[in-house]
């Protein structure tokens, strides 16, 4: 396996870039089409492009999964997939890779993450309630989610948590903020808040990512929209870019990595 660098992201610190890589849809889900050993190869081909870039990490993510169930609805078929995947991944990049399981897989994240050696977790609904595309997100999922980390031993694994996630409708929480929940996120734990525009590849305001900043000492993380031209301006408050839709070819999520677009977006931090 390849010798991994150290993840570590820290408020005040080093800027990051995360790029995305969006897995094929898993076997069972309604717009599947490759086999796993093409999902999987697919997977290391653009984490590979990704890395000679100078990404400084790479996100694993099942999004094509989508109309997607939510938590312990998740077939035991999705945590194969991502944990094969995970494993290969590393097997042939050197930087640190994390992953995001949809919709709600956040205990199945934690322990692909504890038994492939993950170097942190996506996690939405970490705190309050909210009204996604695929439901009802009734409970919070920080303090079960917690528990767990430090029952299988992954209490190093950094949980980044969205707050006012994107593709979801917040009127349940129409009056806090993002300084209030960012400030929430924190007191249950989490290791990190990553703010989002509406919608994957809609732009964050920046005035967002500033009032998220005013809530917390975490580290803040921009989850969509990313551009070159607007990586200045978030960086300005941000600790770290997740990227995963202007990188591709076009400049849409579906597609695989582009990477004249890769090195385009590394060298717009420099």
């Amino acid at each position: 396996m390849t010798e991994q660098k150290t993840w570590s992201l820290v408020a005040g610190g080093p800027k990051k870039l995360i790029g995305m890589v969006h897995l094929g849809a898993t076997p069972g889900a309604p717009f599947a089409e490759s086999s796993p050993d093409e999902i999987v190869a697919q997977a290391v081909r653009e984490a590979t492009l990704l890395a000679r870039a100078g990404f400084d990490a790479v996100s694993l993510e099942n999004m094509h999964d989508a109309p997607y169930v939510h938590g312990d609805e998740l077939g035991p078929e999705v945590v194969a997939l991502m944990s094969r995947a995970l494993s290969a991944v590393r097997e042939r990049v050197a930087v640190p890779v994390g992953l995001q399981i949809l919709s709600g897989g956040n205990r199945h994240a934690l322990a692909c993450a504890r038994i492939g050696g993950g170097a942190f977790v996506r996690c939405e609904n970490f705190v309050f309630s909210h009204v996604a595309d695929e439901g009802l997100l009734a409970k919070a999922e920080a303090g079960t989610l917690l528990r767990y980390r430090g029952l299988i031993g992954a209490s190093h694994v950094p949980v980044y948590c969205d707050i006012k996630k994107k593709h979801a409708s917040h009127a349940l929480t129409d009056d806090l903020g993002l300084a209030d929940i960012a400030e929430a996120a924190e007191f249950f734990g989490a290791d990190g808040v990553i703010v989002t525009g509406s919608a994957t590849g809609h732009p964050t305001p920046v005035g967002d990512i500033a009032e998220a900043r005013r809530g917390t000492g975490l580290p803040v993380l921009v989850g969509s929209g990313v551009t070159p031209e607007s990586l200045p301006a978030i960086f300005e408050h941000a600790d770290a870019a997740i990227v995963g839709s202007w990188i591709k070819h076009d400049g849409t999520w579906k597609n695989p990595v582009d990477p004249e677009r890769a090195a385009r977006m590394v060298a717009a931090r420099a």
